[in-house]
């Protein structure tokens, strides 16, 4: 416990943690295989030469990738809550 009587965990570099939401941890999870998956379509469209996958497929990284921020935003801002 720290001096202000509030727990802090620290991880193995010995850099605070930051407080997570489940919401948030399933947003960040869920978004790095979307962008996998992304990635592997486009690819596909590439070289089959079908554009509007790859269009679709890069249309879909961009909102997942600006989901992705706006989760890792939320938990930085927030104050409270488990660490994870």
């Amino acid at each position: 416990m720290s001096e202000n009587n509030q727990w802090e965990e620290r991880s193995a570099t010995g850099k605070p943690m930051v407080p997570a939401t489940p919401r948030d941890v399933v947003h960040i999870r869920a978004a790095s295989f979307i962008l996998v998956f992304c990635f592997a379509m486009a690819v596909l469209g590439l070289i089959g030469h079908f554009p509007v996958l790859t269009g679709i497929a890069v249309v879909v990284a961009v909102v997942t990738v600006i989901d992705m921020v706006l989760a890792v935003r939320r938990q930085k801002r927030r104050n409270v809550g488990e660490a994870g």
